[in-house]
């Protein structure tokens, strides 16, 4: 229990200071940056990094693309719909004469 505790107060401190490790998880559809966890190392998030890709396949997102990063992310999930409105924009003109 005294080492999951220090672990705990460990990684806080690593995020703190913008040193925790993260995945940080980009799709295509829906456009989105998903950031998991704060980690304490990379392998530690290496380790992890699997279940959240099944995850984000199992909702139905598509075209992932994977890092491991020391960051300090402000949101954990940023939504991209500048990329959805030049979709919509574009189906729009595209049927008129």
């Amino acid at each position: 229990m005294g080492g999951k505790l220090f672990k705990n107060i460990f990684t806080s401190i690593l995020e703190t200071v913008g040193l925790a490790v993260w995945i940080e998880i980009v799709t295509d559809s829906p456009h989105c940056t998903y950031y998991f966890g704060p980690f304490t190392s990379e392998s530690e998030a290496e380790a992890a990094k699997l279940g959240y890709i099944e995850d984000l396949e199992a909702e139905g997102s598509k075209g992932l693309a994977i890092s491991v990063k020391r960051c300090k992310p402000e949101n954990l999930t940023i939504y991209d719909d500048s990329l959805d409105f030049k979709f919509d924009r574009f189906l729009v003109f595209s049927g008129q004469s």
